[in-house]
């Protein structure tokens, strides 16, 4: 079955190499970010969940974003930016560092503090965050990922931000893991691009009208998942692969899974609090990528 080419397609949540001590690599990020528009990905998504995007302060984003400018790369056809942040103030600051240059969308995560807020207390937020930026709101994509934030995005709530702002509220990126709450947002919400978080999700999400997704496993084999957004197909390899990413720490997991498949060891050190996988589990996944990787290509 062939699906529209117009649909939102796939975008890699970019992993963020690290040096010792946490600064960002940025000759790596580059490369790596090349590396997967040119294998697949259509846009890149930076400061994502995988991307350690609630640890990188405007410095860093800043720089980020300038050097894949720098590298050719186009923001307004090829960039997300992640927002994470339970101030609203720096929630702005964060969308306007990724806006002013040019970036093409942002991908929003609710403020992630308090937990057990009503609609109406979420709604005050991303409606004061979406007047604030003013004229140069635009593509807002909201960040359903309950088991990070603990903070849920309804149906609702999405039915009254899309109203309010329509043109702005592009779409929802839903990574509950819940593909009835992946229905529900298609049901009640086709007409945005409804993302899908969960990799083994994908295929039958855009048969039935999700518009692709944001995802970690983009970082290791975006080949394997354009046909899955693109033709509708599933592909047990990518259930494979995720079922043993998600056996572990997956962040972890993915950035220590990205220098491997560039055959760079320099990937792997993380921001505190988080940490690198020790050099056994290293090992132990990287065997069992090949495993699963090397049955697809037989």
């Amino acid at each position: 079955m062939a699906l529209s080419p117009s649909r939102f397609g796939l975008s890699c949540a970019i992993t963020t190499p690290m040096k010792e001590g946490g600064a960002v690599d940025l000759p790596r990020l580059t490369h790596h970010a090349k590396h997967v528009l040119a294998n697949g990905c259509d846009t890149v998504t930076l400061y994502g969940t995988t991307g350690e995007g609630a640890a990188l302060g405007l410095p860093a984003r800043s720089a980020m974003m300038g050097a894949l400018m720098g590298a050719g790369i186009d923001p307004a056809k090829q960039i997300y930016a992640g927002i994470a942040a339970s101030s609203l103030h720096e929630a702005i600051e964060q969308a306007r560092v990724a806006l002013d240059a040019g970036a093409r969308g942002l991908l929003v995560a609710p403020p992630f503090y308090f937990k057990g807020v009503s609609d109406d207390g979420l709604y005050a937020w991303f409606a004061q965050f979406i007047e604030k930026l003013g004229a140069s709101a635009r593509n807002v994509i909201l960040y359903h990922i309950p088991s990070v934030t603990a903070v849920d995005i309804s149906v609702d709530l999405v039915q009254r931000l899309k109203t309010a702002f329509p043109g702005i509220i592009a779409g929802v990126k839903d990574s509950s893991g819940s593909y009835a709450n992946t229905e529900a947002l298609l049901k009640a919400h086709g007409e945005l691009a409804i993302l899908v978080g969960d990799e083994r999700q994908l295929a039958k999400a855009v048969r039935n009208g999700a518009q692709g997704s944001i995802c970690g496993v983009a970082n290791l084999v975006p080949h394997l998942l354009r046909p899955m957004i693109y033709e509708g197909q599933d592909s047990p390899v990518v259930n494979a692969l995720v079922d043993e990413i998600c056996s572990g720490p997956v962040i972890a997991s993915v950035k220590a899974l990205t220098g491997h498949v560039h055959g760079d060891a320099g990937f792997g050190p993380m921001r505190a609090p988080l940490q690198a996988l020790d050099e056994a589990s290293r090992k132990r996944l990287f065997a069992a990528f090949d495993s699963i990787t090397q049955a697809k290509a037989a």
